[in-house]
């Protein structure tokens, strides 16, 4: 699949932490994991792992189970919470099998022990995993309710010294409002951590935006469903919406003047 592409650029993050919902395992199907879809993510996953990219993966549960949702309507959010995690666990494993199937070593670590079927988190023993070229895929968030996994994608960054965190979307990045209900809204190519909490953008929780704004790790907001996108993001390419520090004011984006800041 791969063979025809045109030669790609060097990578610029020797290693990376790829943030995937539940949601971007289903596919069309509306529920569940849609096995087409889970083998074209393994495929590129692959893909940027053959250019020498150490890769860890946090994968979220919102195609079986949301915790939140099931706690609004009475249940209790630390039972629902801990449901959620279980479903990442499932999710876990079906990328590892369509990994595997595509020739790349994977190793499943989860904050809640499960010895039969992944290994404890251990940070040295992760670390230890992508330094010998194993794709890690982190599983149960951070063991904890009231905590998303985006809050774990951001712990488990800075735990493994991950150079960027990648999160793929459904959209092609960070809007000034929800595209899909406001046709003026306006895409942004770089935003500071600060603003995406001040304009309440929802990108990443609060907790997870501030864990990357302490340590200046970026982020990479970018749409999933193009082909070849976790490449052209590593390798460099401007594409989607970067999350950083020292860019313009939340006055100048409220203002819209940045139109796309350079």
């Amino acid at each position: 699949m791969y063979a025809k592409m045109t030669a790609q650029p060097e990578p610029i993050y020797k290693r990376i932490l790829l943030k995937l919902s539940g949601e971007a395992l289903m596919g069309e199907t509306g529920y569940g994991i849609d096995p087409a879809t889970i083998t074209r993510i393994a495929e590129e996953i692959k893909h940027v792992h053959a250019l020498g990219v150490e890769i860890a993966i946090v994968v979220g549960g919102g195609n079986i189970f949301r915790g939140v949702a099931l706690s609004a309507r009475g249940m209790d959010r630390s039972s629902a919470d801990s449901i959620g995690m279980l479903a990442t666990a499932i999710n876990a494993l079906a990328l590892q099998d369509a990994l595997e199937k595509q020739n790349v070593f994977t190793r499943v670590m989860t904050a809640i022990e499960m010895h039969r079927i992944a290994e404890p988190f251990i940070r040295r023993r992760a670390i230890r995993h992508v330094e010998k070229g194993r794709v890690v895929i982190f599983a149960a968030g951070t063991g904890n309710p009231y905590f998303t996994t985006d809050s774990a994608a951001a712990l488990r960054a800075l735990e493994i010294k991950a150079d960027a965190i990648l999160k793929g979307t459904k959209v092609d990045g960070i809007y000034t409002a929800d595209p899909k209900t406001d046709p003026t809204a306006t895409m942004f190519d770089r935003i500071t951590y600060l603003d995406v909490i001040q304009l309440d953008l929802k990108v990443m929780d609060t907790s997870a935006i501030s864990l990357c704004r302490e340590s200046g790790i970026p982020i990479h907001v970018f749409n999933l469903y193009t082909h070849g996108n976790i490449a052209r993001v590593v390798c460099g390419e401007k594409i989607g919406t970067v999350v950083g520090p020292d860019l313009p004011t939340a006055q100048e984006i409220k203002g819209h003047s940045l139109g796309g800041a350079p």
